[in-house]
């Protein structure tokens, strides 16, 4: 599967982006997805992920409450809608696909991986 990340940009605090992921390739649905972002110095960290078939979904709990992980699966799409941002969440941001597994929806063990798009919050 090939993965195109979209959507980033700069925003002031505060304020909404919407992150998208297209694939392109194998079935869609047979992937579990992620979102990982990595800020200047800093360790990857998983952000969100979401099931294949959208029936379960993760957040970190910097995001949570904040971000909203979300797919179609007609549209071999996923979405990352970050609401209420801040000068921390200022990061490329990376989606990621692994074949459906039993593996925690937490692990961040991805085998498929977009470029990235980076998110410049200011204050």
């Amino acid at each position: 599967v090939q993965l195109q990340a979209s959507g980033g940009g700069l925003v002031q605090a505060g304020g909404s982006l919407r992150l998208s992921c297209a694939a392109s390739g194998r079935s869609f649905s047979t992937y579990d997805m992620g979102w990982f972002r990595q800020a200047p110095g800093k360790e990857r960290e998983l952000v969100a992920a979401i099931r294949w078939n959208g029936g379960s979904t993760y957040s970190a709990d910097s995001v949570k409450g904040r971000f909203t992980i979300s797919r179609d699966n007609a549209k071999n799409t996923m979405y990352l809608q970050m609401n209420s941002l801040k000068p921390e969440d200022t990061a490329v941001y990376y989606c990621a696909a692994r074949i459906r597994t039993t593996y925690s929806i937490k692990n961040d063990r991805y085998d498929y991986w977009g470029q990235g798009t980076k998110v410049t919050v200011s204050s």
